[in-house]
This record gives C-alpha cells, sequence and structure tokens, in this order.
C-alpha cells in the first residue's frame, strides 16, 4: 500500500476545509461588528431570535418552507427529463408522465388540505 496514493484525497480535505473557513474568518476579522436593534429584529422566522428556545410559534411557517423543499426538489427533475427526452424515447415520456401525475395529486392533496393557505 502506498501513501502517496492518498495525496490528491488529502490535498483535496484540506483545500475543503480552507475553502470553508478561510470566508468565515476574514469576514469575523474585517467586516464591521455593530450589531443594533434592527440587526437583531426578527426576520423572516416570525419570533424573536434571542428568547427563550422552548416558547410557542406558528408552525405554519416550518410547513410552507418543508413544502416548498419537497416540490422545488421534484420540479429539478423536469430539467434533466427535458435535456434527454429525445434519448429516453416512449419509455422516458411514459415514465415523467406518471411523475407528473404523482406531482399533481401531491399538489391538489395539499391545496385541498389546506397546508398552503397563510391565513
Amino acid at each position: 500500500m502506498n501513501l502517496e496514493n492518498y495525496l490528491p484525497v488529502l490535498l483535496f480535505i484540506l483545500v475543503g476545509i480552507g475553502v470553508g473557513i478561510a470566508p468565515q474568518v476574514l469576514g469575523r476579522l474585517m467586516a464591521p461588528h455593530k450589531p443594533d436593534d434592527a440587526k437583531l429584529s426578527p426576520y423572516e422566522c416570525g419570533f424573536e431570535a434571542f428568547e427563550d428556545a422552548r416558547m410557542k410559534f406558528d408552525v405554519r411557517y416550518y410547513l410552507v418552507a418543508i413544502l416548498f423543499i419537497l416540490f422545488d426538489l421534484e420540479t429539478a427533475f423536469f430539467f434533466p427529463w427535458a435535456v434527454a427526452s429525445r434519448d429516453l424515447g416512449w419509455q422516458g415520456f411514459l415514465t415523467m408522465m406518471v411523475f407528473i401525475i404523482e406531482f399533481a395529486v401531491g399538489f391538489w392533496y395539499i391545496w385541498k388540505k389546506g397546508a398552503l393557505d397563510w391565513e
């Protein structure tokens, strides 16, 4: 077993760690750190960032976020299918039609359950 074979893996790990840590260190050293009321106010989550972690909050925000991620990932399958549709033939077309039907049924289900209603 030759350890020189693992040099590219070690280099890859070290570069990955460097790329992950260097911007954080540079940002901490170079950026001004002057928090005020506007910077510490709640942004999208809807509750104060520095309160008790066990407080009650509206779960609809997380439901919408999870549904967005779910449908965003599902729609990501349309792009590679569209690019390779000529090479896939009828079997690929029918498989994608089944996927689109499942996608539409899922969307209809969450719509009827009221998961998309914010009020």
